[in-house]
């Protein structure tokens, strides 16, 4: 028998709880048969659902929870009200006690983030967590990193972030050595923040077997796909996000504005339907949906709160492929070869030394 991929699920996050988690289920059991799911949530919200999909209903374990957190809810007043009774807490302790190997909740950000940090901790040498996106490029898919876990951070938590970053290409991508480079406001070395400008040159001067430090990059460069990793803080990382979902629906917007002003415009779109329906395909959100929790102890999945069963489906697919490849015990050993070069650099190499 195959070995199954235990994921928890939180079965009352994001906007539409589990009218959208379980449909999303069903959709990703459909494409990987090998998953077995843990759905935390409300009885009697959960339990009719399942009723009307007997496959995610056969391929989970569920179990009530009497508390859900809101999407409103403040992180600190989460920890109060949800620690150890929430279905957000529980689909995280799964991870902890082993049960599941992955997490996906589509609930508030801040709530999920302050729970995920207090029940799984960072890993050795992590002072904080990132969280990474997908983000289509026209070469393919980068990963982008930090997108809001943590505003400002200093040269060390940077170059934390391009390991982290660095791991997660190796595992979805299956590239040996990823292409790694610092987000700026120009390419050269004299130009950004000191803590930017300190953590190039500890990058260029660290060797690093598990990427390749290509330098600095610009905002033109996330959509080119220049490198396979970009590191920034949550700020500017977050901000960068939400302006690139913006600009792809103010373009889908423009494009049926024009596709729609006279009946020329609506022959022309006939003919060109394949290609419109292609630039959909590539423009849809929901195919990159998911960001990954960087830099714990476990992995948690978090999944846009108001996207539908497809959507959540992507973000299960991204669990699945974190596991499958071993995203954690990649980031593990990076973390043990980094900090094993800086041990040696900063040893001392003869008597004279001491």
């Amino acid at each position: 028998m195959a070995k199954t991929i235990p994921i928890s699920l939180d079965a009352m996050g994001g906007d539409h709880g589990a009218d959208v988690v379980i449909p999303g289920a069903e959709i990703a059991l459909v494409r990987h048969p090998d998953i077995r799911f843990l759905l935390f949530g409300n009885e009697k919200v959960v339990l009719p659902l399942l009723e009307k999909y007997p496959r995610v209903r056969d391929a989970s374990t569920f179990h009530h929870c009497d508390v859900s957190i809101a999407m409103d809810t403040k992180p600190s007043q989460a920890l109060r009200q949800g620690r150890w009774r929430s279905s957000m807490w529980r689909s995280i302790e799964a991870v902890k006690t082993g049960e599941a190997s992955v997490a996906v909740s589509a609930g508030n950000t801040g709530a999920l983030m302050a729970m995920s940090k207090f029940c799984l901790r960072t890993m050795a040498n992590i002072e904080r967590p990132a969280i990474a996106a997908i983000w289509p490029t026209m070469r393919g898919e980068s990963v982008v990193l930090d997108v809001g876990a943590t505003i400002g951070a200093d040269a060390q938590q940077l170059i934390d972030f391009a390991i982290l970053g660095g791991a997660m290409a190796r595992a979805l991508f299956g590239v040996q050595k990823p292409s790694v480079g610092l987000l700026n406001i120009g390419v050269e070395e004299v130009k950004g923040l000191e803590e930017v400008r300190t953590a190039g040159r500890l990058l260029r001067e660290t060797p690093l077997r598990s990427l390749h430090y290509a330098g600095f990059v610009e905002g033109d460069d996330l959509g080119k796909g220049t490198v396979d990793v970009v590191v920034t803080e949550g700020f500017a990382g977050n901000i960068a996000l939400k302006t690139a979902e913006g600009t792809a629906k103010q373009i889908g917007s423009y494009l049926r504005s024009a596709m729609n002003r006279t009946f020329m415009s609506k022959i022309g779109y006939l003919f060109a339907k394949g290609a419109f329906d292609l630039l959909r395909e590539k423009m849809d959100p929901r195919k990159v949906n998911g960001g990954v929790f960087l830099g714990l102890n476990g992995i948690v999945i978090k999944s846009h709160g108001g996207t539908d069963a497809e959507g959540y489906a992507s973000a299960i697919d991204l669990a699945y492929d974190m596991v499958k490849n071993e995203l954690t015990h990649k980031i593990a050993q990076d973390l043990v070869h980094y900090h094993r070069g800086r041990f040696a650099e900063a040893a001392p190499t003869s008597e004279g030394d001491l």
